[in-house]
């Protein structure tokens, strides 16, 4: 699994997050069931947009506020920037979500599988914010984190693939 490493693109939520969109449900009447399957679609559907949206402004906000630090863009270009991006995001959410409400609608037993792939797609979407985390900081600041991972006894060179700050040893 690589890492993007272009300063200038935004990762886009892709398919590491379609498992726990199509598991995602929000609760429109109260009730705690969908009464149908007409609800249960929507309710998925609904939750789905609302996972892909959240991932899509984290991923996002941080990768342009590293972008915004560095001058390149100022605060109304990142703003129009992440609004972008969540909307398109949350167009792809809504079909995924959509067809894998479906599937379970059909497919009920289908929820166990999902959830465990689930799984492995939030470590990689896990590791992306951190990524997108990372690069926002200055220098300092990832030396500094650098070395009280290092101080706590974590490595955080196999996080951030041996780039920046924590590919050299902290300075005691």
């Amino acid at each position: 699994m690589g890492r993007e490493r272009d300063p200038f693109r935004i990762p886009r939520a892709g398919w590491e997050v379609a498992p726990a969109a199509g598991l995602a449900s929000l609760d429109l009447n109260g009730s705690g069931t969908a009464l149908g399957g007409g609800e249960f679609v929507t309710e998925s559907t609904l939750g789905g947009i609302a996972v892909y949206a959240i991932y899509q402004a984290l991923l996002s906000a941080m990768r342009t506020e590293a972008m915004r630090r560095r001058g390149e863009i100022d605060r109304a270009t990142q703003l129009q920037s992440i609004a972008t991006t969540v909307w398109e995001s949350s167009k792809q959410g809504a079909v995924v979500s959509a067809a894998l409400g479906v599937v379970l609608l059909v497919f009920p037993w289908m929820t166990l599988p999902l959830t465990l792939v689930g799984a492995v797609g939030l470590g990689k979407a896990s590791l992306d914010l951190f990524h997108a985390f990372w690069d926002g900081l200055s220098p300092e600041q990832q030396a500094n984190l650098n070395r009280a991972a290092f101080d706590a006894g974590v490595n955080l060179r196999r996080f951030v693939d041996g780039g920046g700050a924590a590919a050299a040893a902290p300075a005691a």
